[in-house]
């Protein structure tokens, strides 16, 4: 995955992450995308209204972005 610089990830449009309001998870290309997904459950400080939303945002870059992702919700995250 490319790493933001702090600049970089000022310059980017509260859009480009899957928690705009909190500035969280950066979805602006696939390698962040499959981060976001990776990551998801470690995000702290967030309702489940704010996950539910997030997780739209998830889907629609990663069909953007051409990754495949396997779960429907972000409740089914690390379940097999």
């Amino acid at each position: 995955m490319s790493e933001l610089s702090e600049k970089q990830r000022d310059n980017l449009d509260d859009d480009k992450f899957a928690f705009p309001e909190q500035r969280k998870e950066p979805i602006e290309n696939a390698s962040h995308v499959r981060n976001a997904i990776a990551r998801f459950n470690q995000v702290e400080g967030v309702s489940d209204d704010d996950r539910d939303a997030a997780w739209k945002r998830i889907k629609k870059a990663a069909k953007k972005y051409d990754v495949e992702v396997n779960e429907d919700s972000w409740r089914d995250i690390g379940k097999d």
